[in-house]
């Protein structure tokens, strides 16, 4: 845990994206400074399924003694950022620091990317980072410690970060680009230009929302990055710019050495995030793992190849199905399985009390898996994690990846049956 300096107080933060989740912890933490922070998110009105608002971030910020400005921001909009930075100038006569936050997802491949989805997360990404840089740079020009931080990821050029999900990786990258360009532009303005990037997945209400069950246990806190944040915003901005960090190792050149806190559930193995080298590792140890799953007979009856093991499970989620699954799932799911049990399968968790079996689903999958034989039934008995089989490259998804996720409840609670 990095303990607050005060080394904040009286200087105004610009965080877009800061009414929840990673922006709102760095609002927070910089709040217990006594720092002005800006708001600049859209959400002004509750949102139905997911917590608080500008105006609630607000109050959060305000409790912890930091002065709060709350700005309904679409960083598409050059005339709504406009205003917002002139706001902010006007009520606390400057801006030290940008924190571009804000960011859109959508892990889908390119036939399955709709123009209109990649215009979103282009437009969002890069283009609003851009946008908030380039409005916010006059201003930052006068400060004394001058701080642009994206939250963003090193540029890692490795095909495999592009392959299934190219439209949301360039996006993403952009984001980094603009720090890896304005670092050099206004290294001798004395403007610190960094990146900051999650070694692993960071629980939100977002994503409690899209996914739950076990991934949640597999985060981190977003006060991880808050912590992270508020050490890279302390440097001196002459002397730190054009870095690509990433959280757990800003903390630990800072001496922490024990993270456990920062952990969803310190018991339980954590998911790396995209766009990390490490992440191939983390990818063949849980591969090792799985293969040692089963010893014995039960090595023997865990190939699909021997009998039939995929056409069983399907038999045993048949019996497992019921309402209660139906209405927290809402989901189709259809399977296309390679390998000595090669065919289409689907769970159909949408209508009445959910059905399954071979073949197409009688109504269009909500997301489809193509997977082998083989770790389709280790996905199944719990020696393989589905976030791990698709960040593995071992399974691909197709359509809906939040509706997709939320299949990882029904295989905890299936392989207990198995």
């Amino acid at each position: 845990m990095i303990t607050n300096a005060g080394k904040l107080a009286g200087r105004t933060l610009f965080i877009t994206g800061a009414s929840r989740g990673i922006g709102k912890a760095i609002a927070l933490k910089a709040a217990q400074d006594g720092a002005n922070i800006v708001i600049a998110a859209k959400t002004a009105e509750p949102h139905p399924k997911l917590p608080g608002t500008i105006f609630t971030a607000a109050k959060e910020i305000e409790s912890l003694g930091g002065h709060a400005l709350p700005c309904v921001v679409d960083v598409r909009d050059e005339e709504s950022v406009r205003q917002a930075v002139d706001n902010a100038v006007k009520q606390f006569g400057g801006i030290d620091i940008v924190v571009n936050n804000a960011s859109a997802i959508s892990l889908t491949g390119t036939l399955a990317t709709p123009l209109k989805k990649y215009d979103l997360m282009h437009h969002i990404n890069t283009r609003g980072t851009y946008l908030v840089s380039k409005l916010c740079i006059p201003h930052l020009l006068k400060s004394a410690n001058p701080h642009i931080l994206n939250i963003s990821p090193p540029l890692n050029m490795k095909p495999r970060w592009f392959k299934d999900h190219v439209a949301y990786t360039m996006a993403k990258y952009g984001m980094s680009m603009c720090i890896l360009g304005m670092a050099e532009e206004f290294r001798d303005d004395g403007i610190a230009c960094n990146a900051l990037w999650p070694r692993t997945a960071i629980i939100t209400a977002a994503m409690e929302m899209l996914v739950g069950g076990e991934v949640n246990k597999q985060c981190r806190k977003p006060e991880i990055m808050a912590d992270a944040a508020y050490v890279m915003l302390c440097k001196d901005s002459r002397s730190y710019t054009g870095n690509f960090a990433v959280d757990d190792d800003v903390l630990k050149a800072e001496g922490v050495r024990n993270l456990d806190h920062y952990a969803v559930d310190p018991s339980v193995s954590l998911m790396p995030d995209f766009f990390l080298d490490e992440f191939d590792s983390f990818s063949a140890k849980k591969a090792a793992s799985a293969s040692k799953f089963v010893t014995g007979t039960q090595q023997q009856a865990a190939s699909p190849e021997a009998s039939g093991q995929v056409s069983q499970i399907f038999a045993k989620i048949e019996g497992f199905l019921s309402n209660e699954i139906v209405e927290k799932t809402k989901a189709v799911y259809s399977f296309e399985v390679t390998g000595a049990e090669s065919g289409k399968w689907y769970i159909d968790l949408k209508n009445g009390s959910g059905s399954c079996g071979r073949g197409d689903p009688s109504v269009t999958a909500d997301a489809t898996f193509v997977m082998s034989s083989e770790n389709f039934f280790k996905m199944f008995t719990g020696s393989l994690k589905p976030a791990t089989a698709f960040m593995s490259g071992k399974m691909k998804i197709s359509g809906d990846l939040a509706k997709a996720m939320k299949l990882e409840g029904l295989m905890s609670k299936l392989k207990s049956k198995l």
